[in-house]
């Protein structure tokens, strides 16, 4: 049996991480087999690998290093747990997985996303998520929440400008336009309780349609 592999996918302060621990309570508690796991992480490497990336020390980091540490870390999780989730039928809800690097590297970073995307798919060997959420808010929003919000961790991408922030935005926009089978689009500007309700709808479909 093949697994379901969801991600989810936003700018900073778009609530995808509070909003992904609700989806795999939810999914838990109807006896689903559910694994939560992020990116950079979800592996003992991978995590030490994200501990460098997200170092608000390391200013000097060359954006290249920075997305091939980004694919090396991908690749680790992928051989570590995804590829083994899915064989074993398990449905996998990821916080951030290819699409980040593409926005974040590839555009807000100048790179191009042609060449952020081939070695993204190296890493990959070419697996892409079964379905993808895109949580949408206005910069502005998502950095005031960041904020108010204290306790949250500060890494390397909170230094950034607002325009880099409004070009990872722009570039969700074109990726979901492109790609409107596997990206599904929520308002994240909503009530917490209404973000929950409608991506709650929208993976109860996708899973129960897997069944």
């Amino acid at each position: 049996m093949i697994g379901l592999f969801i991600t989810f996918e936003g700018g900073e302060g778009a609530g995808k991480t509070t909003v992904l621990q609700e989806i795999y309570n939810r999914l838990q508690q109807e006896g689903k087999k559910v694994v939560m796991t992020r990116e950079p992480g979800g592996s003992v490497i991978a995590e030490k690998i994200r501990d460098i990336i997200l170092d608000p020390t390391h200013t000097e980091m060359d954006s290249r290093t920075e997305a091939l540490l980004y694919a090396a870390a991908r690749r680790q999780h992928l051989v570590e747990k995804i590829v083994p989730s899915l064989q074993e039928g398990y449905i996998i809800l990821c916080d951030r997985f290819i699409d980040s690097s593409l926005v974040y590297q590839g555009v807000a970073r100048k790179i191009g996303v042609d060449e952020v995307l081939k070695i993204n798919l190296f890493a990959t060997e070419g697996l892409m998520p079964t379905k993808t959420l895109f949580f949408d808010i206005e910069p502005e929003e998502g950095l005031a929440r960041i904020a108010a919000h204290k306790n949250r961790e500060y890494n390397r991408l909170d230094r950034e400008t607002l325009e880099f922030h409004h070009m990872v935005r722009n570039a969700y926009h074109e990726l979901e336009k492109r790609d409107t089978d596997r990206i599904h689009m929520i308002d994240a500007s909503q009530t917490l309780e209404e973000v929950i309700d409608k991506t709650w709808n929208y993976v109860s479909t996708v899973t129960n349609k897997a069944q």
